[in-house]
């Protein structure tokens, strides 16, 4: 399968950004391919989070195991209520946090595919601030998948050089990457449990728990 790159520069307005580039993205996650994606932590792995079959070949692209959940990426708050139970208490938890470098454990909904969750009860799931994956999903209607590119217990990357050379040996191997060079920011996503009575971080990430009490004010 051969792995298209695409290369931009983070430079600039991104309302410049070619809109050709955000189309061929959401082309290839609509048609069931996997994409290497800058973000705001570090770069990501994306498929249609609703496509299973898609999602099992990104299991097999990192080389991880189906029994690691998958979190997602949504649009807004709304697209979150379809996939996970929030109260309203919840829901002004994630207005505080979202957009944000925090991923959110949340009780999922029936709708939710298990093959995301491991079988679990819960949902991980964030609003990216990263304009290129704002701009990506206001064009799908679906939440993708949110994981590190990387292979499974290896480290995340945020230079686009290592991220290349990664998988360009690897078998199967991403549909699309790409490469918006090295990103300020080199780890990933702080991890925020909600499912239970009381807010419990479960990974320390680029958000420090004393930035998060102050958004809990």
């Amino acid at each position: 399968m051969i792995m298209e790159i695409i290369r931009f520069n983070l430079a600039g307005d991104w309302k410049d950004l070619d809109n050709l580039i955000i189309e061929r993205t959401a082309e290839v996650i609509r048609r069931g391919g996997s994409v290497v994606f800058p973000t705001d932590t570090v770069y990501g792995l994306g498929v249609n989070a609703l496509d299973k079959d898609a999602v099992s070949r990104l299991f097999k692209i990192k080389k991880r195991p189906k029994t690691k959940p998958v979190p997602i990426i949504v649009r807004d708050i709304d697209m979150a209520k379809k996939y996970a139970y929030i109260s309203c208490a919840k829901e002004k938890v994630l207005n505080s946090i979202w957009p944000g470098r925090v991923t959110a454990i949340l009780p999922k909904k029936d709708i939710t595919p298990d093959i995301l969750t491991a079988g679990k009860k819960t949902i991980g799931m964030r609003i990216s601030a990263h304009p290129f994956i704002q701009l990506l999903m206001e064009e799908l209607d679906f939440p993708i998948t949110a994981t590190s590119a990387n292979f499974s217990g290896e480290p995340p990357m945020a230079r686009s050089r290592e991220v290349i050379k990664n998988f360009e040996k690897a078998y199967p191997r991403p549909t699309l990457i790409l490469d918006a060079g090295d990103l300020p920011e080199n780890s990933p996503s702080t991890i925020l449990d909600l499912a239970g009575l009381k807010p419990k971080i479960t990974r320390l990430g680029p958000v420090s728990k004393k930035d998060l009490m102050k958004m809990f004010k």
